[in-house]
């Protein structure tokens, strides 16, 4: 397998993690949900994140690897920009001058306000002898600018503000191995401290992530690391992001560190029909529930976002067949004799290597909401804990804990409705 097919393989998840969470079901702009954007990998201006926010201005990834003489590491660093674009009309009794509005009718169209983004990828390689001797400093400068649009009746404007981060290299050595450090700080120093947090997300590194290729050595999975190097594995400190083995399953030469956790050698469903800017929900959900759009959410969903109305077009033209497996996918699973379905009552039992956020609702009883079937074939039950403050907020966002069936058992007396 050449590098080239490594990186697009790679490329196909990491491009879902860019855009995770960038527009979220049911698309529109006036949804609650997507006034809060921009959910993950955002590293805010430092004056911004001493605010006491929680936003952070930097990301921390370590990892191990063993390296020849000649190795070299490949960082890339790819990321969002956020570009605001408003919309004027011109005024009838000042012809020339324009005034801003809260939508504009163009033909059938219409276009509402709304943060874009603009993607951005930055490359460098580095000797790891050179790591092992210093920390490398890479500067990274994003342009910003202005670029107006006009339509008919009126002009659309689109505006970024310039970015700056610095990307902090460095190796140590190990035995039989090295760590390798990669920080990704966003170094602004523009003062957002009076900034509201939307303000704030103009001058950030939005779904930041990095990618990590070696030539002359290979990667040592943190998941599960060989027993050598387990404590060295231990070691690694990684904050605000996971790297996770990355290309097709065998492959050590190429590492995704991402905001999202993830398991080794991601990838994307074949299936899928395409973008949905949801990794905790299936295509087969979202495609579902986008049928289920009026006319007139469509045509806002439409003016929304360009990726947002192609979501729309594309699920409007899917033909019936793969509606109806779609359909299909959602099912009943059997455990310790009872069937388990939508609305039955578990006990969760995650096992120990998972999510370290599991370990809170250990134990404790919760309601399914759906069961799901991955592309290889391994069930997930959707559901939200019993008892949770957040439980009702998360069943109106679509948003719930996916648990595999060996980690949870029937609730005690348990009869499906």
């Amino acid at each position: 397998m050449t590098a080239d097919t490594t990186l697009d393989h790679v490329r196909a998840v990491a491009d879902a993690v860019l855009y995770e969470g960038y527009v979220l079901y049911p698309y529109r702009a006036s949804a609650a949900k997507n006034r809060a954007r921009w959910q993950f990998g955002v590293l805010v201006p430092p004056s911004y994140a001493a605010t006491g926010t929680g936003e952070h201005a930097a990301c921390r990834t370590e990892c191990l690897a063993e390296v020849g003489p000649d190795a070299e590491l490949t960082v890339r660093l790819r990321f969002l920009q956020a570009q605001r674009r408003t919309v004027e009309v011109e005024q009838a009794d000042e012809p020339g001058r324009y005034r801003e509005v809260d939508a504009l009718v163009v033909g059938e169209d219409e276009l509402l306000p709304w943060d874009e983004a603009v993607e951005c990828e930055q490359q460098v390689t580095l000797p790891v002898r050179r790591l092992l001797a210093s920390e490398q400093y890479v500067p990274v400068i994003v342009r910003g600018g202005a670029v107006t649009t006009t339509v008919e009746g009126g002009r659309v404007l689109r505006q970024k503000q310039p970015l700056t981060a610095e990307l902090r290299c460095r190796a140590e050595r190990l035995p039989g191995l090295v760590r390798l450090h990669v920080t990704v700080a966003n170094t602004a120093t523009i003062d957002c401290t009076d900034h509201s947090r939307d303000e704030a997300l103009r001058h950030s590194l939005i779904a930041a992530h990095t990618v990590l290729s070696l030539s002359g050595g290979r990667f040592l999975s943190l998941l599960e690391p060989p027993d050598w190097a387990r404590e060295a594995g231990k070691g690694c400190v990684n904050e605000h992001t996971w790297p996770v083995l990355a290309g097709p399953p065998g492959s050590d030469d190429t590492m995704l560190s991402s905001p999202i956790i993830l398991y080794d050698h991601p990838k994307v469903d074949p299936g899928s029909h395409g973008d949905f800017f949801d990794a905790c929900e299936i295509d087969e959900m979202l495609t579902l529930r986008t049928l289920t759009l009026t006319d007139e959410e469509k045509r806002e969903a439409r003016a929304t976002d360009e990726r947002a109305r192609r979501i729309v077009d594309r699920v409007e033209d899917l033909p019936s067949q793969p509606r109806e497996s779609m359909q299909g996918r959602v099912r009943i699973v059997r455990l310790g004799g009872q069937e388990i379905g939508t609305g039955s009552k578990v006990v969760l039992r995650p096992r120990t290597n998972g999510d370290a956020q599991d370990m809170f609702v250990a134990g404790r009883v919760a309601t399914v909401r759906s069961v799901l079937e991955d592309v290889d074939g391994t069930c997930f039950l959707a559901v939200t804990v019993d008892g949770d403050p957040a439980e009702e907020w998360q069943l109106a966002q679509g948003r719930f804990r996916y648990f595999t069936t060996t980690e949870v058992e029937p609730y005690p007396g348990e009869v499906r409705p």
